[in-house]
C-alpha cells in the first residue's frame, strides 16, 4: 500500500469525491448524505448506464468492458462539464476496474476516492434487503470478482461498511477534511 495518501490532480480547482464499491456497499447513501453536508452535486453512476447495461444486469448477467466503456465515458463528460462550471461533486460508483477509475481521474478534478470495503456476507445480506433496485443480486459474486484491489492509488481511502452509517460518514467526513478540504487550492470555492 502506498504509504502517503493525497489527492489526484492537486492543483486543480474543482473538487470531486468518488465513493466506490461493490453494489450493496452503501456508496448511494454515503455519497448523497456527504452531498448534503458539503453541498457538492450528486451524481449516482447508475444513472449513466444504458437501458441495454440496465436489463442485462437485471437478467444477473455481468457487464463487459465494451458494455461499460460508454458508461465510463458518459460519466467523464458529465465530471469535465461541472470542472468548467466550477461544481463540486460526489460520484457514487462501483470503480471495479482501475481503468475506469483511471479515467475518471484523467477528467481532471482534484480527487479523492472513498473506498467502502466490506465482506461479501454483509454486502449480501444489505443487498437481499434491497428494493426496487434494476441489479441482480446473483450478480454480487461477479462484483467481487471484477474487483480490482485499489489500495496502491494514491488517492484511495478505506471505510469499512459495517458501522453506522452516522459513523460511515463520520468518518468519511473525516478524510474529506483532512486529505481534501484542508488542502485546497486558494481559489478553488468550498
Amino acid at each position: 500500500m502506498t504509504s502517503k495518501k493525497t489527492v489526484s490532480n492537486p492543483l486543480a480547482t474543482t473538487n470531486l469525491i468518488i465513493v466506490m464499491g461493490v453494489s450493496g456497499s452503501g456508496k448511494s447513501t454515503l455519497a448523497r448524505a456527504l452531498a448534503d453536508i458539503y453541498h457538492y452535486e450528486y451524481l449516482d453512476g447508475d444513472d449513466f448506464h444504458s437501458d441495454e447495461s440496465r436489463a442485462l444486469m437485471a437478467q444477473a448477467i455481468p457487464l463487459t468492458d465494451e458494455h461499460r466503456a460508454p458508461w465510463v465515458a458518459s460519466i467523464k463528460q458529465r465530471l469535465q462539464s461541472n470542472d468548467t462550471q466550477q461544481i463540486h461533486t460526489i460520484l457514487a460508483f462501483s470503480g471495479l476496474k482501475q481503468k475506469h477509475r483511471e479515467e475518471l481521474r484523467s477528467a481532471g478534478l482534484r480527487t479523492i476516492v472513498l473506498y467502502l470495503n466490506g465482506n461479501k456476507e454483509t454486502i449480501e445480506d444489505r443487498i437481499s434487503n434491497r428494493k426496487d433496485h434494476f441489479m441482480a443480486p446473483a450478480l454480487l459474486d461477479s462484483q467481487f470478482a471484477s474487483m480490482e484491489d485499489p489500495m496502491d492509488e494514491i488517492d484511495v481511502y478505506p471505510i469499512e461498511v459495517w458501522p453506522t452509517i452516522d459513523q460511515v460518514v463520520a468518518q468519511a467526513s473525516e478524510i474529506i477534511e483532512q486529505h481534501l478540504l484542508a488542502n485546497t487550492p486558494q481559489s478553488a470555492p468550498l
